[in-house]
């Protein structure tokens, strides 16, 4: 009997060591298939360059340099070798990588609290992304291998210096995936011919990735010189390699916006990491055309390309399935976040996307005032990029997605690519002067400059909106302000002193924004206050509502309000 038991036990603590075994192998796999080597470096003669001082706020490294100007914006000159650059770049912004990095990460703990599914998306992202190496370049490989020296071990915990690195150039291609965190809602234009001041082509775009105020405050204008196709400049920031908006010493312009995507089962090549690489090697429209139908991407993007050559612009719009060639009808091209072409049209996401979202009225808010600011200079372009107000002028609220200026822009950008000048916003927002940088000057004349010489072309600089001088701009800081104040009440269950009187000054800081009507009413849904919800949620839906899915939830909020009175 005893030989039986002992037996039984056997059998149990075997199995046991099975399962434990097959727990631990699938644990080594799964972690041995996340893991990325970095490239194989053959020269590593650039290890030994070091960062020198030449004044306050200007430093070198080697060919390299990195200045700060008295606008806030970072100028910074990269030149040499993949592995060359990215070291350069890594101990010049050294200080800058650290800031982003600890932004980027501290937005996504306010958007994701909770430290289990922090744990998950870190492994999640890790095994999505476990074959993204396979689908970058060697040199983009080598050059953030280069700026991962200057990661900060801080954020080790996430992974090593190499792999954040890497996973960090697909953020803005999982942020608009997951298109309910809202990250992304980009617009821009070209215009030429009879619709533009002198005939020539001239661009511009609002980037509307938000990742936060910290994350937008340390902007790199980046200047790049590779040994291998284009010079050519960016706008950027600490660690990014990627381009979002750029145009090379050939006058051809990239902007990227973002289009609705499936959820994609595993990453390919990131949008940005495409950009730049048509950045780099393209001079025509067709030479960006093919490099994009080459590469595979994971999620839906527009790329906007302006080609000095070419003189006009065109929208090449990809998806993981297909890459399509929008070529314009006039002397005018627009693009919101949402495909226009044929081979899109029957497409059911593309369809739904224009059905629900703001992409659709935000992009004939741009027709009128494409048509309004018609011929378009410069002056007409930053005002169009500026404009708060929805379709036919209607004041829709500070901050509206429908808007063209949603008052959280990255930055904003100017092109006129046959002069190869670039004018980028300064902040806040793009509501600050546009400084206003030449290409030709800049990689002919002070690449290789120990002095701060003046690289900004300050006799065309557009000056600050008005709108920074008004009441409606410290009333739209107050909304902000007092918004943090409720989300946090909202959050933990916190009561507002005088909340009367705090409500009635938050909703008339912003009172046509649909957000102040609902967050008043998520206040006092909170508080147990049906009655007060239900009439902030009916004013929240007289307002410009951006999208569907945020009307539907308003209308279930009152139903419930409704069936809530009815009881008491």
């Amino acid at each position: 009997m005893q030989n039986k038991e002992n037996r039984k036990q056997n059998r149990v603590w075997l199995a046991l060591f099975i399962m434990a075994a097959i727990l631990l192998s699938l644990w080594a796999w799964f972690r041995i298939s996340i893991n990325i080597n970095p490239p194989v470096i053959a020269d590593r003669s650039a290890d030994t360059a070091e960062v020198s001082v030449i004044s306050k706020d200007f430093t070198r490294c080697g060919q390299s340099w990195l200045r700060k100007d008295t606008s806030g914006l970072w100028l910074m000159y990269l030149k040499g070798s993949p592995y060359e650059r990215g070291l350069a770049n890594g101990k010049l912004a050294k200080a800058l990588i650290y800031e982003q990095e600890k932004a980027f990460i501290s937005q996504i703990r306010k958007m994701i609290p909770s430290d289990f599914y922090l744990r998950f998306l870190k492994y999640f992202i890790y095994w999505f992304n476990r074959d993204l190496d396979k689908y970058i370049p060697l040199e983009y490989k080598q050059e953030i291998y280069g700026i991962s020296y200057s990661a900060s071990d801080d954020f080790a915990y996430i992974g090593t210096n190499y792999q954040r690195m890497l996973n960090y150039h697909s953020a803005h291609d999982i942020g608009h995936a997951l298109e309910q965190l809202s990250l992304v809602g980009c617009t821009s234009f070209g215009a030429w011919g009879n619709s533009s001041a002198d005939g020539n082509l001239i661009l511009g775009r609002n980037f509307d990735f938000y990742m936060g105020d910290e994350f937008a405050r340390n902007k790199i204008i980046c200047f790049e010189q590779p040994d291998t196709g284009h010079a050519f400049m960016m706008v950027t920031w600490g660690s990014m390699i990627g381009a979002v908006s750029g145009m090379n010493e050939e006058g051809l312009t990239v902007t990227i916006n973002a289009a609705r995507s499936k959820i994609p089962l595993s990453a390919r090549t990131p949008i940005s990491l495409l950009a730049r690489e048509i950045l780099q090697y393209a001079s025509t429209i067709y030479e960006a055309y093919a490099i994009a139908e080459k590469r595979h991407t994971f999620v839906s993007e527009s790329l906007l390309i302006g080609s000095a050559k070419d003189r006009h612009a065109v929208v090449i719009e990809k998806s993981p399935f297909i890459t399509a060639i929008l070529e314009p009808k006039g002397n005018t091209i627009l693009c919101a976040n949402h495909f226009q072409s044929a081979e899109f049209a029957r497409d059911p996401v593309n369809k739904e996307n224009i059905r629900d979202n703001a992409s659709m009225y935000r992009y004939q808010r741009l027709q009128e005032d494409i048509i309004r600011q018609s011929p378009l200079n410069v002056e007409k372009a930053a005002w169009i990029l500026r404009d708060r107000a929805g379709l036919n002028g209607r004041d829709i609220g500070m901050g509206n997605e429908k808007a063209m200026n949603q008052l959280i822009a990255h930055h904003s950008i100017i092109f006129r690519p046959a002069e190869r000048l670039v004018w980028v916003s300064t902040g806040p927002w793009q509501l600050g002067a546009y400084k206003c940088f030449d290409l030709k000057k800049i990689f002919h004349n002070f690449a290789g400059s120990d002095q701060s010489v003046e690289i900004e072309v300050k006799e065309v600089e557009i000056p600050p909106d008005i709108f920074l001088k008004s009441a409606g701009y410290r009333a739209f800081i107050e909304f902000r302000a007092m918004k943090r104040i409720l989300h946090d009440c909202i959050k933990n269950d916190r009561v507002l002193s005088n909340e009367c009187s705090f409500i009635s000054a938050f909703t008339h800081t912003n009172p046509e924004f649909y957000e102040s009507w609902f967050l008043a009413a998520e206040y006092y849904n909170a508080r147990k206050k049906p009655a007060e919800a239900r009439s902030c949620y009916y004013r929240a839906l007289r307002c410009e509502v951006p999208r569907w899915q945020e009307k539907q939830k308003i209308i279930r909020r009152i139903a419930e309000c409704n069936t809530e009175l009815k009881i008491n």
